[in-house]
């Protein structure tokens, strides 16, 4: 496998495609624009899909439509409220940060994040996992990389693995891919 040609996205859709099947529940934790809440939909039974802003359910559902897929809930709430909505996934996917080319004054936030990640390690279920993209930097996102990275030294070790990739010599604050993985109690 080569690297030169990656970035923390691709890398994270490569997962998902390995991991996610037909008869698991999914969560877009932070829809966007919908790309990541299209891929669980066409492979999962069912994805639940989040954000805060309705110009992102707007994306979605029109996203959704042009695909003829209809095995997704779109929900106008936050990302931390999952577990209000969910009670257990195969797998949480999160892009931290803004909608691109939405509003930059609107992102993720850290303590919000953090407590969405923690609400996804309660529902993921045996061998699920959580994907996480990273886009720090520039306006946003110094501080809530930095929380999430202190959170993820104390993730219980004997029931998860967390795993996280940096592309370290690339430019301008290239984002970090993350992975936890439950294990198989």
């Amino acid at each position: 496998m080569s690297y030169y040609d990656k970035n923390a996205l691709k890398l994270a859709h490569e997962y998902i495609r390995a991991n996610v099947g037909k008869r698991d529940v999914t969560v877009d934790a932070t829809m966007g624009k919908g790309r990541d809440t299209l891929l669980l939909a066409q492979l999962s039974k069912k994805v639940y899909a989040f954000d805060i802003q309705e110009r992102a359910l707007e994306l979605t559902r029109e996203r959704l439509e042009e695909n003829g897929v209809n095995n997704a809930e779109l929900i106008l709430d936050s990302h931390h409220n999952m577990k209000k909505y969910v009670s257990e996934a195969k797998c949480v996917v999160f892009n931290f940060g803004f909608l691109p080319g939405g509003d930059h004054t609107i992102f993720s936030k850290p303590e919000t994040s953090v407590a969405a990640v923690k609400a996804a390690l309660d529902i993921i279920v045996p061998n699920g996992f959580i994907s996480i993209c990273s886009y720090y930097g520039g306006d946003t996102g110094y501080e809530e990389i930095e929380a999430l990275l202190a959170f993820l030294k104390t993730v219980d070790a004997k029931k998860y693995t967390v795993m996280l990739q940096s592309f370290y010599n690339r430019a301008n604050c290239p984002p970090i891919f993350i992975v936890f993985e439950r294990t198989g109690e």
